[in-house]
C-alpha cells in the first residue's frame, strides 16, 4: 500500500472553492479575508487534516515567532520561575519558546548553545546567565543575534540585561533584622559562582560595614535545604548568632529545621530571613520572612526587550533592575533583652 500524499494548500482551495492565495492569507492570520470565506477555509482545513507549513511561512516572513531561552540548569527556583515568566510573556505575544540547555559554564558551551540556537530557527535569545563562566573572559555572544541577558551583570554594555535588584533586596533583609535590634546579621550565601549570590552577599556586607557592625564570616551553601541544614547546625553552636539572612528560601528552610533540631526557637532565639518568596514560604514553620522577587515582571521585560530588538524598537544595551519587596512574617522578631540566645537543650 503506498504512502498517503500530504494534503496541500491546493487541496484546501479546491474544497473551499477559493484560491490558494486566499488559503495562504487565512493560514497567516491576515485580517483582509471575509469572515464567511475564512470559516469556509478553516472547515476545509479541518476536514482534510491540513497543517500549514510553519517553516515555509517563517522563511517567507523572515521570522519564526520563536524565542530561544538558554540556561545552565533548571534545578534552581530562580531559573525555573524566570523561565515560567518568559514562557507566559512570550505566549501573550504569540511566540513559542525553545529551551536551549547550555551545559557546563564555559566559553565553549555558550558558543555551542548559540550554534544550536541558529539551527533551531529562533528569532532571538534570552540567556539566563546566572553563573560565572570558568574563564574570566566575558560570555561569547555572537554578533548578529538578538540577545537579552537575565540574571547577570556582565553584558550591560553589549546587550540589554534584565535582573532583580539583588542589592536592594539584600539591604532590606539586613536592615529589617538590624532595625529589630540584632547586633549583627549572619549570612548564608549561595555558591560563589553565582552572580545573584555575589550581589546579595556584597550588599549584606556593605550594610553591616556602613553601620560599623561586626561582619560575621560568610557561610556558603549551594541553594539546597540540605546545605542550609548543615550550616544551621554549625550556627546553632554560635551563641552570638541571633539573626540570619539566607540567600534563598530553600536554604532558609534547612536553617529552620537545624535550629529546631538543636533546641533553638525561631524567632525567639534566632530570627531568619530568606530570599525569593517561594509559594511554600508562608507555610514554613514558622512562616518565613523573605524578599519577594517579581519573576513575572522579569520574564515580561526579557520578552519585551528581546522582541524590541527583533522589531527594531527597543534598546540594544543597558540594565533594567526589577524592584524587590520585603515580606514580613513570623520568622523574625526582636532579640532577647541581653541580645543573646537562651542555652540549647542538652
Amino acid at each position: 500500500m503506498g504512502q498517503r500524499r500530504a494534503v496541500s494548500m491546493a487541496d484546501v482551495a479546491r474544497l473551499a472553492n477559493v484560491s490558494a492565495q486566499t488559503v495562504s492569507r487565512v493560514s497567516n492570520g491576515e485580517s483582509s479575508v471575509v469572515e464567511s470565506t475564512r470559516l469556509s477555509v478553516l472547515r476545509a482545513m479541518e476536514e482534510l487534516g491540513y497543517r500549514p507549513n510553519s517553516a515555509a511561512r517563517a522563511l517567507k516572513r523572515g521570522e519564526f515567532r520563536a524565542i530561544g531561552v538558554m540556561t545552565f540548569t533548571l534545578s534552581t527556583t530562580g531559573n525555573v520561575r524566570t523561565l515560567e515568566g518568559i514562557v507566559a510573556a512570550a505566549a501573550a505575544q504569540d511566540y513559542a519558546v525553545t529551551l536551549i540547555p547550555v551545559g557546563a559554564p564555559s566559553q565553549d558551551a555558550v558558543r555551542g548553545a548559540f550554534t544550536r540556537a541558529g539551527e533551531l530557527a529562533v528569532d532571538a535569545v534570552v540567556a539566563i546567565m546566572e553563573t560565572h563562566l570558568a574563564s574570566d573572559a566575558p560570555p561569547p555572544y555572537p554578533p548578529g543575534f538578538k540577545v537579552v541577558v537575565a540574571d547577570s551583570d556582565d553584558a550591560g554594555d553589549r546587550h540589554p540585561v534584565v535582573d532583580t535588584d539583588q542589592a536592594a533586596g539584600a539591604v532590606s533583609a539586613a536592615q529589617h533584622l538590624l532595625d529589630l535590634g540584632h547586633r549583627t546579621v549572619w549570612h548564608v550565601a549561595g555558591p560563589e559562582s553565582s552572580y545573584a549570590a555575589q550581589r546579595r552577599r556584597d550588599a549584606w556586607q556593605a550594610q553591616l560595614v556602613a553601620r560599623g557592625l561586626e561582619v560575621p564570616p560568610v557561610q556558603h551553601g549551594d541553594w539546597t535545604p540540605r546545605s542550609g541544614y548543615e550550616i544551621g547546625l554549625r550556627l546553632a553552636e554560635e551563641p552570638s548568632c541571633t539573626a540570619v539572612f539566607a540567600a534563598n528560601d530553600q536554604m532558609a528552610l534547612g536553617l529552620l529545621r537545624a535550629f529546631h533540631d538543636s533546641g533553638l526557637r525561631v524567632p525567639e532565639d534566632v530570627s531568619v530571613v530568606g530570599f525569593d518568596d517561594v509559594p511554600e514560604a508562608e507555610s514554613y514553620i514558622p512562616p518565613l520572612t523573605t524578599v519577594r522577587q517579581d519573576f513575572e515582571q522579569i520574564g515580561r521585560l526579557c520578552v519585551e526587550q528581546v522582541l524590541g530588538q527583533v522589531r527594531r524598537t527597543g534598546p540594544t544595551t543597558g540594565t533594567t533592575l526589577v524592584p524587590t519587596q520585603l515580606v514580613v512574617r513570623s520568622s523574625t522578631a526582636a532579640p532577647g533583652r541581653t541580645g543573646a540566645r537562651r542555652p540549647r537543650r542538652a
